[in-house]
């Protein structure tokens, strides 16, 4: 079987305007009648719920470096019916990690070129002309096998600026499939992990409606239609992930909202039943869940909120007492007994896990994780090698229970950050994205 044809949107690094060129190219083709399936590659749990706002449908990740070849396909499967793929890399283009992973280094590279989508170069030219095209051309050398759509320029100040760059790129043989002149009121806010959420932004429906028209207006659509290309994969949904539990409580809100979505489907492809709930809106988990998982997210934004809701405190304490509870990152952090916010003041947390943690004096944490379990954690025996990334400002104060994994980043060094078990209750910072095969 083959996907349905697609591109990949990319750029030599962050900041060059590709989310922008992604979401007004989801919108502008789903307003021409296409049916458009987003993905994103690499391991963003941000960017996938801005695609699916833009495309009507919901957009999933491809990570080489946490992903084998089956979850790869069973994921690439979510395209199934749709009439074009359009996905967004991380990053720059080449930009991964050192060592190989389940499946390579965790680059835009590489899920271009496991899936046949050619890519669509998002070019800066903001201070240059034709040495533009030297950029674009190495990019397109770098791996010949790579295959190519184009460019589209960026950030364009004046026609004169616009002839002078595509007098390079024709003297480099690239194709121009677009130039977007300077705008300033393009950008999407963010904050301190990227992007806010798309549930956060004030009006994400209107943004998205002017990024479609002004790339529709500068944009050559036609031409990434012809470009769009795809190669053969395994049809695999059995290999998306199984569920820990059969009911699981999956906390959904503007605090707790950073579930990797081929984990959720593939709970509910499984028959799982999920049953959604809000810490913010003090609401508890459901009485007869099996589980409750909280997700990632920004608690450090709502940690008043969070300290104030006896309701959903008051139930997931009483849950724990005979089922499991597990969080991540967000999840982890309110699942424990304070958290410090950015001004110095404890907000008391759950209380499950001794686990205190401070935004005072933030300290990045960034990058892939491998995880051996010590413990047992729903859906995973002790043993068990995970798969999962993490990303967050925060410092440990205190972490008192006992640890829940070895933790080794991607190039195999050991870190301090164990996550934490105790009782039903289990914690981590990482993200889980896999079960590593090895």
């Amino acid at each position: 079987m083959t996907n349905p044809p697609g591109v990949l949107i990319s750029a030599p690094s962050s900041g060059t305007g590709k989310t922008t060129v992604m979401l007004g190219l989801l919108r502008a083709l789903a307003e021409d009648g296409m049916v458009v399936q987003p993905f994103k590659s690499g391991p963003d749990y941000i960017d996938p719920a801005f695609h699916r706002a833009a495309a009507g449908r919901a957009s999933f990740n491809l990570d080489s470096w946490a992903m084998g070849p089956s979850l790869i396909g069973a994921i690439a499967a979510q395209a199934t019916g749709a009439d074009i793929v359009v996905a967004e890399g991380s990053m720059g283009l080449f930009d991964g990690v050192a060592k190989t992973g389940e499946s390579g280094h965790g680059t835009s590279a590489e899920t271009a070129q496991r899936m046949g989508w050619p890519v669509v170069l998002v070019l800066d030219v903001g201070g240059q002309a034709q040495s533009a095209a030297a950029t674009a051309l190495g990019f397109r050398m770098y791996n010949p096998e790579l295959p190519f759509a184009g460019v589209i320029l960026n950030r364009c100040a004046s026609p004169r600026h616009e002839r002078l760059t595509r007098l390079g790129m024709e003297r480099a043989g690239m194709p121009v499939l677009g130039v977007l002149p300077r705008r300033g009121d393009l950008t999407l806010p963010e904050r301190h992990l990227g992007l806010i959420q798309a549930v956060e932004h004030p009006n994400l429906e209107k943004a998205i409606v002017g990024y479609a028209a002004f790339l529709r207006e500068h944009v050559d659509l036609e031409a990434i239609k012809r470009a769009a290309s795809s190669g053969p994969y395994r049809q695999t949904s059995s290999a998306l992930p199984r569920p820990p539990a059969q009911r699981i409580a999956l906390a959904q809100d503007a605090a707790f909202s950073f579930a990797y979505p081929h984990l959720v489907e593939g709970w509910r492809a499984a028959g799982a039943e999920i049953l959604p709930f809000s810490p913010l809106a003090d609401e508890a988990p459901a009485k007869d869940s099996d589980l409750v998982w909280l997700p990632g997210g920004y608690p450090e934004l709502h940690a008043d909120r969070i300290a104030a809701a006896e309701t959903f405190k008051t139930g997931l304490r009483a849950h724990a007492k005979t089922k499991p509870v597990h969080g991540e990152c967000g999840g982890y952090m309110a699942l424990g007994r304070g958290l410090i916010d950015k001004e110095g003041q404890l907000h008391p947390m759950v209380g499950l896990l001794g686990l205190v943690t401070s935004y005072e004096k933030r300290k990045f944490n960034l990058g892939y994780r491998r995880a051996e379990l010590l413990e047992q954690m729903p859906g995973f025996s002790a043993g068990t090698a995970l798969r999962g990334h993490e990303f967050h400002y925060s410092s440990i104060v205190e972490q008192p229970d006992a640890p829940l994994a070895k933790v080794f980043d991607a190039e195999g060094a050991e870190g301090p950050q164990t996550g934490s078990v105790r009782g039903n209750v289990t914690g981590t910072f990482f993200h889980l994205i896999a079960e590593a095969s090895g």
